[in-house]
């Protein structure tokens, strides 16, 4: 599960990088940053519910 967590976030970190890349490449007429913010928002949002489906089911505790 962590290493689940841990490809999900860099995914996410991913996606807002390029979207940052096509933000100063593109001129305007491009509509790839809006792809990639998407990505980002529906990466971020299954993350989270990963994240509360893995504590509901036991898959990560709140103890050390």
């Amino acid at each position: 599960m962590r290493y689940l967590v841990i490809f999900m976030l860099l995914t996410v970190l991913a996606s807002l990088g390029s979207a940052l890349f096509f933000l100063f490449r593109d001129t305007g007429n491009s509509t790839r940053m809006l792809r990639s913010l998407a990505i980002r928002v529906g990466l971020s949002m299954t993350l989270f519910i990963l994240l509360m489906a893995g504590y509901r089911f036991g898959f990560i505790t709140g103890k050390l």
